[in-house]
């Protein structure tokens, strides 16, 4: 493809998400809610992925590869984040963000949701997603070493998100849980294995589409989900009020790597 070619790809992308994320945007003014927008983020990257492959004509093993890594990682993770949304209702996270914006601007909860949460949320989804989408440009080359070593970590990443969600699932289900750390598992050994299991999917479908020319600008897919989750909406969001919420989470910090997987700290 030209590169006339694949901006128009691109645009039209762009314009597919916009208008999925205005029609939610609606249905969040119906249920004054707009939390299982968590849960559209990882289906709206397997939709963008499935929209570029029909109308791509790149190496056909790329683009499955691609297409079937993000939909395993997309619908697993939107599945689970949606039954979350329905069990636990609205996230204090947006009420945040909506109350805060409302009171700072005096605007209404419909201007908010459209122009903090949902227009925002579907350019930095689509932006996020650029491996899926410009990896299956380029007919050559056939899938390499590096492709195959990205499928691996994408396939790690999977199963190390899936693994952590399962287990904060199962201790959360335990009433005699309530207010205490979940410091056993994955989480022994990072306090956000679901984090680290993204992080790892996107850089190996980053691998996968970067054999080819196209697919290396996509680095910026994988490098601003990193930075999201590390050092903007991540880890500080989640963890903020954590230590009232719950005692000994603060020791939990001390001796727990925020992000990768390590040994945790022996304390004094």
């Amino acid at each position: 493809m030209t590169l006339a070619e694949i901006a128009v790809l691109l645009g039209l992308n762009l314009a597919l998400i916009l208008a999925v994320m205005v029609g939610l945007w609606g249905v969040s003014l119906r249920l004054r809610d707009v939390s299982f927008i968590d849960a559209v983020w990882p289906t709206g990257m397997v939709l963008l992925a499935l929209a570029t492959l029909v109308r791509t004509e790149g190496d056909g093993t790329r683009k499955w590869l691609l297409v079937w890594l993000c939909a395993v990682w997309g619908l697993r993770l939107g599945w689970h984040l949606f039954l979350r949304w329905r069990a636990n209702g609205s996230d204090r996270r947006y009420e945040e963000i909506i109350a805060g914006q409302q009171e700072a601007r005096g605007w209404s909860f419909a201007r908010v949701a459209l122009l903090y949460v949902f227009l925002p949320q579907a350019v930095l989804l689509w932006l996020t997603c650029l491996p899926v989408q410009l990896g299956q440009v380029d007919y050559m080359p056939a899938v390499g070493w590096v492709g195959w070593a990205g499928a691996v970590l994408a396939v790690i990443g999977i199963a190390f998100e899936s693994i952590g969600d399962s287990q904060l699932k199962h201790f959360r289900a335990d009433p005699a849980n309530k207010g205490k750390v979940l410091d056993t598992g994955l989480w022994r050994w990072t306090r956000h294995p679901n984090y680290f299991g993204d992080a790892c999917v996107w850089w190996g479908l980053w691998l996968i589409a970067a054999e080819t020319g196209a697919g290396r600008w996509a680095i910026v897919g994988p490098l601003f989900l990193t930075f999201t989750l590390t050092r903007w909406s991540g880890i500080g969001i989640s963890e903020k009020g954590a230590e009232d919420r719950r005692p000994g989470y603060a020791d939990y910090v001390a001796r727990t790597s925020a992000f990768i997987p390590w040994p945790p700290k022996k304390q004094a």
